[in-house]
């Protein structure tokens, strides 16, 4: 019970001055951080005057001072429950360099997953060729592939271009345009449970397996190597994380545990499944680059121990890039929003 209502007034007003100071600066910068000293003000000024509100409710008089709490009290309650979308700048260097490589290393295990799917497909591949030579042309879908590897090396070598260059932006397009629409078809299977995005990384290592074996066999190891390497090394990774992305796609689906709705959970994730798949398409647009300006191009115009070298640098350059990018530690996906324009949740 308040003794003497003019004194506890009088007491009191400098506290929500203060507090109603703090509550303005909040309104005109929301964005602005807190050092935990304001905070732990912010919520000592918020309980006093709370409480003010609260002994002043039994009386009459001083209808004003009641309603200027009341109003007081009612902000600083927004801003502690309020949800705000915080609003970023895309920068894409950032995304690419930092947030892309610690997205994937935060799914690595669906990555390595794809990557074990993969293998398998290209065992049995390779086996199919054993037991079975002539099944080649059921396995591979590209008619170059169909005939001798000795044939096909010959052929290339002895096909010197008249115009370096000529023809290959079109060539580098339309690899691209279709490899980017195969990563998403990829990620995008994952809805169907995962099931789709497996079969298409299992049937892309059968190709890869009988291919490689079908020019290892035939003594064509060097020019295999330089033909798949420059543009292989990044083509293939980058595959496998859209099938990664359609991993992660497929377990937001299925993985019930936490008690939310279907569409919460992809809310999510929606984030990571975004940025996987845009980091693959940059990855694909530098491959078709390579590949249709230097993989196409065989000796003697381009010496293959240059070509192999020139592809072992592109992997180890990606080995890094995926391991080590991004040097601060991401954040659990949900638990926050990214300086690169993820939205807080």
């Amino acid at each position: 019970m308040i003794v003497d209502l003019e004194r506890f007034i009088h007491e009191e007003r400098p506290y929500w001055d203060e507090f109603e100071a703090m509550l303005d600066r909040m309104a005109a910068d929301p964005e602005a951080n807190q050092d935990l000293a304001e905070i732990k003000r912010f919520h000592y000024l918020y309980q006093r005057t709370s409480s003010a509100l609260s002994r002043l409710q039994g009386f009459a008089r001083e209808p004003e001072i009641r309603r200027y709490l009341d109003s007081l009290v009612a902000r600083a309650f927004g801003e502690v429950h309020e949800v705000r979308r915080r609003q970023h700048r895309f920068f894409p260097l950032r995304w690419f360099f930092t947030t892309f490589p610690q997205t994937f290393r935060r799914h690595l295990r669906a990555f390595q997953f794809a990557l074990l799917v993969t293998l398998v497909g290209c065992a049995f591949g390779a086996l199919a060729l054993v037991i079975d030579p002539a099944s080649k042309e059921v396995l591979l879908p590209f008619d170059h592939l169909h005939g001798s590897p000795s044939e096909r090396v010959a052929a290339e070598e002895s096909r010197l271009p008249t115009h370096i260059g000529e023809g290959k932006s079109t060539f580098s397009s339309y690899l691209m345009t279709h490899n980017t629409k195969v990563s998403i078809f990829a990620m995008s299977l994952g809805i169907t449970w995962g099931i789709g995005t497996l079969i298409l990384l299992f049937y892309n290592g059968v190709i890869l397996g009988a291919v490689f074996f079908d020019y290892i066999l035939a003594g064509e190891t060097e020019f295999l190597l330089g033909w798949l390497l420059p543009h292989g090394v990044v083509e293939i990774p980058a595959i496998l994380i859209a099938g990664q992305a359609g991993l992660v796609l497929a377990k937001t689906v299925l993985d019930r545990s936490s008690g939310l709705p279907l569409g919460l959970r992809m809310r999510r994730n929606a984030f990571d499944l975004m940025t996987l798949i845009g980091g693959v398409a940059v990855l694909l647009v530098f491959a078709g680059i390579v590949e249709a300006f230097v993989s196409q191009y065989h000796e003697p115009v381009l010496p293959y121990g240059l070509k192999i070298g020139f592809g072992l640098i592109e992997l180890l350059a990606l080995t890094l890039f995926l391991t080590k990018g991004g040097a601060s530690a991401p954040q659990a996906s949900g638990e926050k929003g990214g300086a690169d324009g993820e939205p807080a949740r």
